[in-house]
């Protein structure tokens, strides 16, 4: 049995907290509540969205067609579907719907929103994931046919993009700068500090920017806020579990870390020095230690109780006898290799590195930490300049991850494919599952190929982080999400103690 890595090396990185002072709670209305993010949404238009805090704002101004339940499996939102033809899809409104503004939503506008994702001038984002989309029109004010050039048997989980007036589109309305959608909430106001949504019941939803994580729980305990969530580093996290006027709420969560290899590297191109890699980090502990335990262990990108996720495998165990045994096997006995890590500058981030360096020292490995703003440090990964270096995917719903991550064809700007992976037999099986019509298929096919991506150490897959929301004791009602979206603040309530 191999010991755990010692927790005192885990938290030698640490740091203590400051004395956080607190003044008297700053008294609310029972209908405004005040919640803290780390920064403002780069785009209320769900068009060009692709930041985390604007998807989940843009979930409550906006609704989509499609959305996901519990196991990843597109379900009907806004609009019910059927396949009607292998490369014709119908989607059906569910319901009389009407944008914020009295004007009902039809199947124009649908049709209209998606045209313009499509459409290269709008410069969306977006527009890649609807590739296989030839033409797309409004068969009557409730019907939206949409006719494909391959078969896309994932086709209704990519209608996941907010509905827009059509007139206000050909209008050229500026949405990011007012928003207007059907979703729960209605648009009031945003300037550089703050944007404010208001709920059905008239509640005010104020998104507060507070950039300082450590000024984020200060103003929560003084009352100048009501709500954070994530961001927090994990003693904060644990001094707010310990103060009696705040409460933390936490949820499994499904956002995947990993360590990324460069496979055009002499050295990391060799199977054993990245199994050795894997090998030698003791992820539970890490998880222990710095998570205390809000975290568990990933065996592939997608979790588990994901639809297509990889059953019964958590990863590479912590072994660091094999994974010395297998260093030497590649460079010499009693050699030592020595490699470079890349990170961004954020305090958790460079823990993580230094723990690293600690554990695959002990296997043999010299590593060099290099850590960047986060600009320069993500235009470096993108561009593949490094060696090893680690992030996280946030959000992901959809099994097309693998092809955009890990097909030869989808090295940066057509993917991610930032390590210049490249296996015939990934790319095959990617090709076939994107290509098959039966569910039951394109789960055998997901799941032959993340057995072969474990096998080929095609990344370390560390854990998947645990929600979690920090809220004082005068709020309740608040309901975590799997995936961090805010539509628990629409049940949030404001509640009296003696």
């Amino acid at each position: 049995m191999n010991a755990p890595f010692p927790r005192r090396t885990l938290l030698a990185a640490g740091c203590g907290l400051p004395l956080l002072g607190c003044s008297a709670r700053t008294p609310l209305p029972q209908n405004h509540f005040r919640l803290g993010v780390s920064g403002r949404p780069r785009s209320l238009d769900p068009r060009r969205a692709t930041d985390a805090l604007s998807s989940r704002l843009n979930r409550l101004l906006y609704e989509a067609p499609v959305d996901f339940n519990a196991r990843f499996e597109p379900v009907p939102a806004l609009m019910d579907w059927q396949q009607t033809a292998p490369l014709r899809w119908v989607f059906a409104l569910r319901k009389s719907t009407r944008f914020h503004d009295g004007t009902p939503l039809t199947a124009e506008d649908v049709a209209a929103t998606y045209a313009s994702v499509l459409d290269p001038a709008t410069a969306s984002p977006h527009r890649g994931g609807l590739k296989h989309v030839q033409r797309v029109r409004a068969l009557d004010g409730q019907r939206v046919q949409f006719d494909l050039t391959h078969v896309d048997a994932l086709f209704p989980g990519r209608l996941t993009i907010g509905v827009l007036p059509r007139r206000l589109m050909k209008a050229g309305h500026d949405f990011n700068r007012q928003p207007l959608g059907s979703g729960p909430c209605r648009f009031v106001d945003a300037n550089e500090q703050r944007t404010r949504l208001q709920r059905p019941d008239g509640a005010l939803l104020e998104f507060i920017k507070v950039k300082d994580p450590l000024v984020q729980v200060l103003k929560l305990r003084k009352g100048e806020l009501d709500w954070i969530q994530g961001g927090l580093s994990p003693e904060l996290v644990r001094y707010c579990a310990a103060r009696p006027e705040l409460a933390v709420q936490w949820h499994r969560g499904t956002n995947f870390a990993y360590i990324g290899f460069n496979f055009r590297d002499s050295w990391l191109s060799q199977q054993p020095i990245r199994e050795a890699i894997a090998l030698g980090i003791d992820r539970a502990a890490i998880v222990q230690a710095l998570f205390d335990n809000h975290a568990r262990l990933a065996g592939a990108l997608l979790p588990p109780e994901h639809w297509a996720g990889l059953k019964n495998w958590s990863g590479y165990p912590y072994d660091p006898g094999r994974a010395r045994a297998l260093l030497e096997s590649a460079i010499g006995q009693g050699q030592r290799l020595s490699l470079s890590y890349k990170t961004s500058a954020n305090p958790l981030r460079l823990r993580l590195a230094a723990i690293y360096q600690s554990m695959l020292r002990e296997i043999g490995i010299d590593l060099t930490i290099q850590s960047y703003d986060w600009g320069t440090f993500y235009a470096d990964i993108k561009a593949g300049r490094f060696q090893l270096y680690s992030l996280a995917w946030v959000g992901i719903k959809s099994p097309d991850i693998f092809q955009y991550v890990f097909h030869s064809q989808a090295v940066p700007p057509a993917g991610a494919n930032r390590g210049h992976y490249a296996n015939p037999e990934v790319d095959r099986l990617i090709e076939a599952a994107l290509a098959a019509q039966m569910f039951a298929e394109q789960q055998r096919l997901y799941g032959q190929l993340q057995r072969v991506l474990a096998e080929t150490v095609a990344q370390v897959p560390l854990w998947y982080e645990d929600q979690y929301a920090v809220l004082h004791r005068s709020v309740s009602g608040y309901t975590l999400a799997a995936d961090g979206r805010y539509d628990g603040v629409l049940t949030m309530r404001r509640v009296q103690h003696g």
